[in-house]
């Protein structure tokens, strides 16, 4: 009889493929010119806000129309989106301490209180966040892969756990690869 197949190894070593052999290379360098470079006028960054806080520039979904070019962003806006949008806020929200128990996934309590503002505090904190992450999906076993999210979730309280990993997966290869092509960009518009 074949041997069970082990799904926590395949998703886990999905993202730590992708993390060790593209991602965490493809930063190596980072400069703080190129972490904050706005290629083109109106891009959404992170900036300094109220009381000296670093925060991600956004918008309510329905202020923008979906006729329109969703804002371009910076290196800075999609290293927070991944390390606070896909991995803090999420291992906050399900493998977290309890100190918000009421929270679903998107609730703004699980995010820091100020972004990194350099490029290498912005490095530490995004490998710091992936870290926490990685180490609490290794060791989800066969039937807490399948548990469904519950009010946590959100709107996406009856998926099991295992299609917010895929989707975490997703988005850090999204984000990952834009990241990539940006820091092309900016080493070409250097001459």
């Amino acid at each position: 009889m074949p041997k069970a197949w082990n799904w926590t190894k395949s998703l886990v070593g999905q993202l730590e493929f992708y993390w060790d052999a593209h991602l965490w290379p493809r930063l190596g360098g980072l400069t703080d010119d190129e972490y904050l470079w706005e290629p083109v006028p109106d891009c959404w960054s992170i900036r300094s806000g109220p009381g000296g806080r670093w925060i991600a520039d956004s918008a309510p979904a329905e202020a923008v129309p979906t006729e329109q070019l969703a804002p371009f962003t910076t290196i800075a806006w999609r290293m927070a989106h991944i390390s606070v949008g896909c991995f803090a806020t999420r291992t906050s929200t399900f493998f977290g301490d309890g100190s918000i128990p009421d929270a679903d996934m998107f609730d703004a309590r699980h995010q820091p209180a100020s972004l990194p503002r350099t490029a290498a505090d912005a490095l530490d904190y995004l490998e710091e966040t992936y870290r926490r992450w990685h180490d609490a999906i290794a060791v989800l076993d066969a039937q807490q892969l399948l548990t469904p999210l519950g009010p946590k979730g959100s709107w996406f309280a009856s998926d099991p756990m295992a299609e917010l990993i895929l989707h975490v997966n997703r988005e850090v290869m999204h984000h990952g690869g834009e990241i990539g092509v940006l820091r092309d960009l900016y080493a070409r518009s250097l001459g």
